[in-house]
């Protein structure tokens, strides 16, 4: 099991359980007490978890127990200069993924010319309902009430029938690893959605750098914008360069 795989495994463990010790990640990952020592100064040293007597926990996450409505009231301003950047990349008459994010949201409410836009976000689908020029359609499934979104277990076969010009993403946080978010089924449709897509452009507020969610969507080299408002840390502009992805500040 890689490095990668592990630390995913504790923090699922970590979701339920809150607290890990170096004996119960050595017992259920089977691996030496060096190997978990390494693995938590890893996990230490992203700031995703607090060191405990014997082990570690999980300290709240980001964006991990408020409501969607809530979260959209959240630095508006912030998301608002992330979308006009993000807008410029909208190309009459192109075919686009539009995530379940409260940022793409504020993109969605600028879109002012005919283009084709897949989503599985309710959200979406009642702002660009009311957008004459817009073609709008939905995975389908059942509707995830907490953060609105729709989800089918079967999504990924109509997904992989599609191509989309550009895939745009939100995120709960993002680190030395990719983009991470708290809903496992809504990663899983993110991750499709990037197979399928020419370029993925990321928005993402300064705040989402060097913390941890529970879910991988994608891994830095399948990244090719990142729309942010502030500069990223050093160790992040040195990954990001390495995978050439382009960072945009507004």
């Amino acid at each position: 099991m890689h490095q990668e795989e592990r630390l995913l495994a504790i923090f699922t463990y970590l979701k339920d359980h809150q607290k890990m010790s170096i004996h119960e990640i050595c017992a259920r990952l089977h691996v030496s007490r060096d190997t978990a020592r390494r693995d938590i100064l890893k996990l230490l040293e992203q700031g995703t978890v607090t060191r405990t007597y014997g082990g570690i926990s999980l300290p709240v996450l980001k964006n991990s127990i408020k409501e969607y409505r809530e979260r959209l009231q959240e630095g508006s301003a912030e998301k608002e200069k992330l979308a006009q950047k993000a807008y410029e990349f909208i190309q009459p008459n192109g075919h686009y993924f539009f995530d379940v994010s409260t940022t793409v949201r504020f993109l969605a409410q600028k879109i002012d010319r005919p283009v084709w836009i897949w989503t599985h976000s309710l959200d979406n689908v009642e702002v660009l309902s009311e957008k004459e020029q817009v073609n709008v359609s939905t995975i389908g499934g059942r509707l995830q009430k907490k953060d609105r979104f729709f989800y089918h277990p079967n999504c990924a076969e109509y997904i992989r029938t599609l191509h989309f010009n550009a895939a745009f993403l939100g995120t709960a946080t993002i680190n030395h690893q990719g983009l991470y978010y708290t809903d496992e089924d809504d990663a899983f449709v993110k991750r499709e959605a990037i197979r399928q897509a020419e370029y993925t452009i990321v928005m993402a507020e300064a705040d989402k750098f060097n913390a941890m969610s529970y879910h991988k969507a994608a891994g830095w080299s399948e990244v090719d914008i990142l729309i942010t408002d502030a500069e990223p840390p050093q160790d992040m502009k040195r990954i990001l360069s390495a995978n050439k992805v382009q960072v945009i500040i507004v």
